[in-house]
């Protein structure tokens, strides 16, 4: 009997040795910021020693870095109920409450790190920091629930708005955005300097308008010698976006362009990237789309950065109206009935139809379940069926439910973006969900191409176009973003 517990003892202490090496080397892929390899060890470590609170608080943080927040918030969890003293697990749960836009679940993990280390001077600055927060939703949610509540256009008066003489910027002519305008804005912005607050209003007031008259589900018809070009995620990047119209062109009356969501947020350049997409639907309504991103949505504005960026560069008034202005972009679009363009992808149950897409009442921030937040949010997985989503919101859904939402809706394939690619690009589903992504080396740390698609009416097959990052100024990603995030992201 003895021979047995001693084996058993033996074997054991072999493998949290081997757990370890596995932690090791995953630790390593970190520092590289190679999250997919540093999962991977990490989860081998986990099947070998399981009650590792570290494994899985680590774990956490190389979920976090990948944006998959719901399998973060899992493992800070478990990491909690190994060890119910193990700080760093409290910390890793808050960030992924954070993430979620769950702020009074992330203040009671902060709070309890206060409780266990009252001195602790970073615990009580992040427990503030927090707690301002859920005030202000708080505020928030009590003036939204004031019906007449007003826009922010209401209380401006452009017309009466000064352009001081030293400004030596692009102006808008007779108020309206021309070609000349948007090519000395990019030049403009290039050049790191600021839009005067005029044109920003004038750009934004106007661009209300004409989304708030589109339909939720846009559907266009090309014909067969036309071709347009599908950009996904550009996250602030404004220089790429750039190096995008050198690449293949300007938008114009004949290269049309569709933008899928998540313009800004993470990169420090999102109000120059979201005011030359603007300046762009205005100049070509017909010919240049945009849809709305999870990322054009108040909570994660306030947590990545566009918020603080357009507070510093502008005014907090400024960024509401950029809330109501995301609230009108629409949600989907139809390319000649038979290509579908979302920028997260399908739905948590069967049965949606174009027409429910459709009905979508879009002037809102959108809920936490349901067919808005799906379009916004969900992941293709490659196994058939639905699952979890591993980002906490929605769902993934499989190569059987693309099949199948297809074929009800008499369609060929979904483009969708939300995602990013070590390509730029990927085709999954026996080629009937494809993924575009094109802010290359995003984050200035993921190594990704980025990659945009060519649509013709002649036969409506995808051609990729792939693209590497160019140099920016020295004004790093994040820059702007809620100082518990940045920090939680550590």
């Amino acid at each position: 009997m003895a021979d047995v517990t001693n084996n058993d003892s033996a074997n054991m202490a072999e493998g949290e040795r081997s757990a370890e090496e596995l932690k090791e080397k995953a630790n390593k892929y970190f520092k590289e910021k190679d999250y997919e390899n540093a999962i991977k060890y990490y989860t081998e470590a986990l099947e070998l020693n399981s009650d590792n609170a570290i494994y899985y608080s680590n774990r956490s943080l190389a979920y976090l870095r990948t944006e998959c927040y719901g399998y973060a918030l899992a493992d800070a969890t478990r990491a909690l109920e190994i060890d119910k003293n193990y700080i760093k697990g409290y910390y890793r749960r808050a960030t992924s409450n954070m993430a979620l836009g769950k702020f009074k679940a992330a203040l009671k993990d902060y709070e309890t790190v206060v409780r266990v280390r009252p001195n602790d001077k970073d615990a009580k600055m992040k427990y503030q920091e927090c707690n301002k927060i859920v005030k202000q939703k708080a505020f928030e949610r009590a003036i939204a629930s004031d019906e007449l509540k007003k826009s922010v256009v209401d209380s401006l008066d452009i017309e009466n708005m000064m352009i001081e003489d030293e400004y030596t910027g692009p102006k808008l002519e007779d108020g309206k955005v021309t070609a000349k305008f948007m090519n000395d804005t990019m030049d403009w912005f290039k050049d790191q300097k600021k839009l005067h607050r005029k044109c920003a209003y004038q750009i934004l007031v106007q661009v209300k308008e004409v989304l708030a008259k589109l339909p939720s589900l846009v559907e266009i018809s090309l014909k067969e010698t036309e071709k347009i070009t599908i950009c996904g995620d550009t996250h602030g990047q404004f220089y790429d976006l750039l190096n995008i119209f050198q690449l293949n062109g300007l938008p114009s009356q004949t290269n049309l362009y569709l933008f899928n969501g998540d313009f800004v947020d993470r990169g420090s350049f999102s109000v120059e990237v979201i005011l030359t997409l603007f300046g762009f639907k205005l100049l070509y309504p017909d010919c240049f789309y945009l849809l709305r991103g999870n990322h054009e949505t108040d909570n994660m504005n306030q947590m990545y950065g566009f918020e603080g960026e357009v507070k510093a560069k502008y005014t907090a008034q400024m960024f509401q109206l950029f809330s109501e202005v995301f609230q009108w972009l629409p949600l989907a679009q139809c390319i000649n009935s038979k290509v579908l363009v979302m920028h997260g992808g399908l739905f948590s149950e069967d049965g949606v139809t174009l027409d429910d897409i459709r009905k979508i009442e879009r002037n809102r921030q959108p809920p936490d379940s349901g067919p808005m937040c799906d379009l916004l949010w969900s992941d293709p997985q490659l196994q058939n069926g639905r699952s979890i989503s591993k980002r906490g919101v929605s769902c993934q859904f499989g190569p059987d439910v693309t099949e199948r939402f297809l074929d009800q809706n008499k369609l060929q394939y979904i483009v969708r973006s939300h995602e990013v690619k070590s390509e730029g690009y990927e085709v999954t589903h026996s080629g009937k969900c494809i993924t575009v992504f094109s802010a290359p080396n995003y984050c200035d740390q993921m190594g990704n191409k980025g990659a945009y698609i060519h649509l013709r009416g002649s036969d409506l097959k995808a051609e990729f176009h792939q693209f590497t990052a160019v140099p920016h100024p020295n004004v790093k990603p994040m820059m702007y973003a809620n100082s518990l995030m940045q920090m939680g992201m550590m």
